[in-house]
């Protein structure tokens, strides 16, 4: 199905070919007869950096606001492999006017000399030839987390104009660039006592949705390094003028136009930064940093009265999201080290099973980095490491040190052990519970809960299910729905909020278990994403506190038990219009305040020439009888008002909630995959993400409030 999308708040278009059941259509044999037109002068050579240009996406992930922020890390991490190799103490990142950025550390510079083969100068070789770099084998760098060699030359094709600056054999090197291209030869313009690299660039408009950076993305991602790298001092200038500070929201949360970060703790900084205002189990953060099997590990743990896992894997400073061999090890050595000291200190007894990894994870927070000569990861984007080596290093370092650190702290041993066997019981609930919902439910044949309206098609990868909030908007979306390709499962008030609740709560819960039956997936540590039912799960709720209240339960629910569907993409928002706008026969829909004055700008232009009414734009509150006429026609109405334009009277309705819509206007604006506009939920930054729903979801109230006064002049449409 073509579905547009909202990402970032910005609409991209995702399309498929469709028959007319808007089913998607497979190719057939018949379709490829004219084959033979495919021959070799068909095939497409892209030299130099022109594939960068062509497709960015293959490189930096995307063309929105991700993306852009990743030039920047990419850049940021050739002066952090500077600083891993202990040649550089020093980096700055500063953003200038005009969009530029500027990054500048004191390492070693790159090479100026010519390259033996390329036969020009080796700046210039690293920065317009993709995998060219000192990380590929030698001895320029023994760990690095740039492994592929493209960054610093993908973010040269990908900027509207470039500069390398290099103090090195006391002279100061430099080259420009434009789209990639070098637009003179390496040059020295000065001499220099320092060493180090400058480089500086300009994102490309023609490139990029957006070329506004987000001040607060840099501050925290940048943070982040600078605790996973001890002993860095890493600045960050925001020399932007005025005008661009303002377009710039996120500048208000950090007013300074400095930041300067140095943690001398590392990952254990990093750790006791996470768990600020939380119930803590053990007062002394585990730590330990030691090499095993040639590979540095550097951990930090420690646990708090959460219900949820917040666990970080870096390998050489790169965020590995899906985990990997080095997470595995670890996993397998805590279950280990804290089973062994139960037993022997009298925790479990004989007859007691062993705790489980899902038992020690609750309320962990943890943060694994490991410095590895090869790393060998799952593609470009370095998701998940894959080094096997990694895991047994990280399983000999921490079995040895995690079981001395509890025996020299046996107070903070003795929390951590009861938080382990409190889960440990509530586990065995859950399963119960599970057990008699789920596995039951299968048995006796009455696994789809009774209030779900199912789609007929039974191939989850055209299939929809749209979570509504109550039976008047349940039984118009049920009206007007596709009922081929989309089911219906209403809920009934607001479920419960997860952050509080641990799984045999959840499944207690009415509304979230016909959630989980539905979807199919099972939960916990029975979770199997193989068995979705649908492709996309679509929470529409109303637009107002209570549908924007029962949607923040939602995404807590899903970030906690299902965040595989959310990085799979498989979790949307719908977005329903806020007004109709109805003249004569026709009617046109707006998402916003903003274009609902563009429909009536553009009435007043089509209709409004030489009539002079229209040229006053008259205004009034509509009548009882327009009203009640609207009322008629359109269901149960929300906010009313009528405008004269060009003579013609035009009915503006706001709407409030979707049971307000009749179904063939709900299907219209929000569920014909044609027309509608949806929001894809992404997590790009883990931490904040995880930050956010215990300040909004969680039992302490001061972060809340304090969040909720920091953000509520950013508000714009709140409905009361």
């Amino acid at each position: 199905m073509p579905l547009r999308t909202v990402s970032k708040g910005r609409i991209t278009e995702k399309k498929t070919t469709e028959n007319k059941k808007g089913a998607p259509i497979k190719n057939t044999p018949d379709s490829n007869k004219k084959s033979g037109s495919y021959g070799a002068s068909s095939i497409t050579v892209l030299e130099g950096l022109e594939a960068v240009r062509r497709r960015p996406g293959m490189y930096i992930g995307s063309t929105g606001p991700v993306g852009l922020h990743h030039l920047i890390w990419e850049v940021v991490d050739n002066s952090i492999d500077e600083a891993m190799a202990g040649f550089a103490k020093r980096i700055t990142v500063t953003l200038l006017p005009d969009h530029l950025v500027e990054v500048r550390d004191d390492g070693r510079g790159i090479p100026v000399d010519i390259h033996p083969t390329q036969k020009v100068s080796a700046l210039e070789v690293v920065m317009t030839i993709l995998h060219a770099g000192g990380k590929f084998g030698g001895e320029g760098y023994k760990i690095s987390g740039g492994l592929h060699g493209v960054g610093v030359s993908v973010v040269n094709a990908l900027s509207s104009y470039a500069k390398a600056e290099v103090h090195r054999d006391g002279k100061i090197w430099v080259q420009e660039y434009k789209q990639g291209n070098a637009l003179k030869k390496v040059r020295a313009v000065g001499t220099c006592k320092d060493t180090g690299t400058i480089i500086t660039f300009r994102p490309d408009t023609s490139i990029f949705e957006t070329i506004d950076f987000d001040w607060k993305t840099i501050i925290d991602h940048l943070r982040q390094h600078t605790y996973l790298t001890k002993g860095v001092h890493l600045s960050i200038i925001d020399s932007r003028t005025p005008e661009e500070k303002a377009l710039d929201k996120t500048s208000l949360d950090f007013p300074s136009v400095t930041y300067q970060f140095y943690f001398e703790g590392g990952v254990a900084s990093y750790v006791r930064f996470l768990n600020q205002g939380k119930e803590l189990k053990n007062e002394t953060i585990f730590y330990v940093e030691k090499q095993a099997e040639g590979v540095q590990v550097e951990i930090a743990l420690q646990y708090t009265n959460d219900f949820s896992e917040n666990l970080f894997a870096f390998t050489n400073n790169i965020y590995n999201p899906d985990g990997g061999t080095h997470v595995a090890g670890f996993r397998t050595a805590l279950t280990r080290s804290i089973n062994s000291y139960a037993r022997n200190k009298g925790f479990l007894k004989e007859k007691d099973s062993n705790l489980t990894g899902e038992d020690v994870r609750e309320g962990l927070t943890a943060v694994i980095s490991i410095k590895i000569r090869e790393p060998q990861f799952e593609g470009q984007t370095k998701a998940k490491l894959g080094n096997t080596e990694a895991k047994t290093a990280v399983e000999t370092v921490l079995g040895d040190a995690f079981l001395i650190f509890l025996e020299e702290h046996p107070k903070d041993a003795e929390g951590v052990i009861g938080k382990c066997v409190l889960a440990a019981k509530a586990r065995a609930a859950a399963k119960i519970a599970r057990d008699t919902i789920l596995r039951k439910g299968a048995l006796e044949g009455f696994t789809l809960p009774g209030k779900l309206a199912d789609c007929s098609s039974r191939h989850a990868e055209e299939s929809e299910l749209y979570i509504v909030e109550g039976d008047s908007a349940g039984g118009s979306a049920k009206q007007g729905r596709d009922r081929e390709h989309q089911a219906i499962l209403p809920l009934r008030g607001k479920v419960l909020n997860v952050e509080r609740a641990r799984l045999d709560k959840i499944l207690a819960n009415n509304e979230l278990k016909s959630l989980i039956i539905a979807m199919g997936t099972n939960i916990g540590e029975q979770f199997e994403i193989e068995k979705l039912r649908y492709y996309r799960i679509v929470i529409m709720t109303d637009a107002d506190v209570d549908g924007a209240h029962i949607r923040t339960l939602l995404l807590t629910f899903f970030y906690r038990y299902y965040p595989e569907l959310i990085r799979q993409n498989h979790i949307y928002i719908a977005q329903p219009p806020l007004f109709s706008v109805k003249y004569g026969k026709e009617i046109a829909y707006a998402y916003n305040d903003e274009e609902k004055e563009k429909i009536l700008k553009d009435l007043e232009n089509k209709k409004g020439k030489g009539a002079p009414e229209a040229k006053a734009k008259k205004k009034a509150v509509a009548t009882a009888e327009t009203v009640a006429e609207a009322e008629t026609k359109e269901g149960d109405s929300g906010d009313l008002e009528s405008v004269v334009i060009g003579g013609v009277k035009v009915n503006i309705q706001r709407y409030k909630g979707l049971g307000e819509m009749n179904p063939e206007q709900l299907w219209e604006t929000t569920m014909d995959p044609a027309r509608r506009i949806m929001k894809i939920v992404s997590v790009d930054d883990a931490e904040k993400a995880n930050e956010t729903f215990e300040i909004l979801m969680g039992n302490e109230v001061e972060p809340r409030k304090k969040f909720i006064q920091t953000y509520a002049k950013s508000v714009q449409n709140l409905d009361i």
